[in-house]
């Protein structure tokens, strides 16, 4: 079949977007493996792994085991609470709430905020809560405990916080989405049947909404993951990963990075292959089940 010219323009253009989209991060990958000798440029001086061991070693004074357990075990919080409260704020919005716009209005406006600014202001807040909290155990006389005391910044306080102004909405849209096409009807013949709430939303709601949720459990990660500007004020002493690998691009300069970089990138495609496994097997269930 002969294709028009206008066939060959629109291949064309969407091979070099495709091309602009992909190929800064497979040049990287590509680079990762170059033999001791390489460069951070081409021509590719001959290929092995010598530059994933190094990262065993360590980058400098940067430990990235360190890092990389920290960006992992944020990433797996808040993709556990972006599900729970995604889930649970979806079957809340089902019913009549009052000042159900307003809420939904404030829970999506961090998408709209730039997010440096969400990061200084987090940040800024729990510096503020510093400040009771050092002039309140002044006040008690417990000066020993003062002493001791840091700060509440950290990972699993403003940097969760932070991440979740992210993630939260679109999981909240997601499950939106879901609901606004659910058909109650299933969960009608199930109370009908003795179903009690639980039973009717273990039994009949959840198996239906299952490949949603393990979309939003991987949107929670993978965001969370490579997620730099709203953590860089909300982390206090400690970087994840992705701060980690910015601030060496400035440093190192050996190959090094670029196997640090194809290692996280990994880590997404791995996620995103499993979420896609999940939901594929999830849609195949429950196809079998109404069957």
């Amino acid at each position: 079949m002969k294709r028009s010219l206008e066939f060959w323009l629109l291949a064309c253009f969407f091979a070099a977007f495709v091309l602009f989209l992909y190929g800064p991060m497979l040049t990287i990958v590509v680079l990762s493996f170059q033999g001791p000798e390489g460069g951070l440029t081409f021509p590719l001086r001959g290929t092995s792994t010598y530059w994933f061991a190094k990262l065993q070693e360590g980058l400098g004074v940067v430990d990235i085991g360190a890092a990389l357990k920290r960006s992992l075990g944020l990433g797996t919080a808040v993709m556990v609470l972006t599900v729970v409260f995604s889930l649970l704020a979806g079957l809340a919005f089902r019913k009549k709430l009052p000042f159900a716009n307003t809420l939904f209005y404030v829970v999506v406006a961090s998408l709209i905020m730039p997010s440096i600014i969400v990061s200084l202001g987090i940040g800024l807040e729990f510096r503020l809560i510093d400040g009771v909290i050092k002039g309140g155990l002044d006040m008690l006389g417990m000066q020993e405990v003062l002493e001791g005391y840091g700060s509440a910044l950290g990972l699993s306080t403003s940097a969760l916080g932070a991440h979740l102004t992210w993630t939260l909405p679109f999981g909240l849209l997601i499950m939106f989405a879901v609901f606004n096409r659910f058909n109650p009807a299933y969960e009608e013949a199930a109370r009908d049947l003795g179903a009690s709430p639980w039973q009717g939303f273990r039994h009949v709601v959840l198996p239906m909404i299952a490949s949603s949720v393990v979309g939003i459990a991987m949107f929670g990660f993978t965001l969370s993951w490579d997620e730099i500007a709203r953590t860089s004020q909300a982390i206090g002493d400690v970087n994840t990963l992705p701060l980690e690998l910015q601030g060496l691009t400035t440093t190192v300069t050996t190959p090094a990075i670029y196997a640090l970089a194809t290692v996280t990138t990994l880590v997404s495609l791995v996620v995103m292959t499993v979420t896609l496994c999940l939901v594929a097997w999830f849609d195949q269930r429950a196809k079998r089940s109404r069957a």
